[in-house]
């Protein structure tokens, strides 16, 4: 009772570091132009932005907790993999799709994007291992030398079918859930050709860059997953930590409200890229810890 009691208190402390680091780097950094700020001061508005960033700031909390809980490593080697896996996937990984898709930022926004980013995740990182209890050396072995320890062959291998998964996941809910919205067509200026070939090759035809892009940011997604994977504690704790930093953390930011992107919009695509970065975290996973070793046993673990 009374350790499940200290979690909580925990988890509610976290909670409110992560609503502060968000709202005060925020609020210093992107603050929305005089013409934007006007069309946002109405109480209703305000009020559904504190409540959404409530509701991201438990759910980042509560995920981020749970790695760092079940993480072997502890101190500044936790906190360091804590804030490049937390820049990683909250504003690295979505920025890069900013820059391509979103043209019309205000001047200067995309550069502060990064830094509001990496400024927050200085903040949470080191501030998440303390209070979780993880700043002192566990006496448990660390062996996580010995995890995904593979000959280049299989690491170039695996990467390539990581490749082949995520550009498939990505172009597929891509179609079927974000593509078949009428509002998000129409936010784009597209069209449904009426199929996911039909697509695929509009997709070759008018934007050749894309699925290049989608493979660098498969192979971003894989580096991610690496340290993540050496520090849990098992093979499964690793897939359900990966699956819900690709599917919650990195996603959720989607649940604030944007003077850039409709919600109607914003909530198609939270749909799309929770499910299937969920989906793709858990088969990068499986795939990095598939080998099996001499005895029968994950080698990877």
């Amino acid at each position: 009772m009374k350790a499940t009691l200290l979690l909580a208190i925990r988890l509610v402390a976290l909670t409110i570091v992560y609503f502060v680091c968000f709202a005060a780097v925020s609020g210093a950094l992107l603050a929305p132009t005089a013409d934007q700020s006007a069309a946002t001061t109405q109480a209703a508005q305000a009020g559904g932005a504190l409540a959404a960033l409530l509701t991201v700031s438990v759910l980042n909390a509560a995920v981020l907790a749970y790695v760092v809980i079940r993480s072997r490593w502890s101190g500044w080697k936790l906190i360091l993999t804590i804030f490049f896996v937390f820049y990683g996937v909250t504003t690295f990984m979505p920025q890069i799709e900013t820059a391509f898709f979103l043209t019309r930022l205000p001047p200067g926004m995309l550069p502060r994007l990064f830094i509001a980013g990496a400024i927050i995740a200085a903040l949470f990182s080191p501030l998440a291992v303390l209070i979780l209890g993880k700043r002192k050396p566990d006496r448990v072995k660390d062996d996580s030398h010995l995890r995904l320890n593979m000959p280049l062959g299989e690491w170039v291998g695996k990467l390539c079918l990581i490749v082949v998964a995520y550009v498939v996941i990505y172009f597929t809910f891509g179609y079927f859930i974000a593509w078949k919205s009428a509002a998000v067509r129409a936010y784009y200026g597209g069209h449904d050709p009426g199929s996911l070939l039909s697509q695929m090759s509009s997709v070759i035809r008018e934007t050749p860059w894309l699925i290049p892009l989608q493979a660098v940011r498969a192979i971003f997604w894989a580096a991610i997953a690496v340290p993540i994977i050496r520090m849990m504690k098992g093979r499964w704790e690793a897939g359900l930590a990966v699956a819900l930093l690709f599917g919650v953390v990195a996603t959720s930011l989607l649940l604030l409200p944007n003077p850039l992107m409709p919600r109607e919009v914003r909530m198609v695509h939270l749909l799309e890229t929770a499910t299937s970065n969920f989906l793709f975290g858990w088969l990068v996973v499986l795939v990095l810890c598939g080998r099996r070793g001499s005895e029968g046993e994950p080698a990877a673990l």
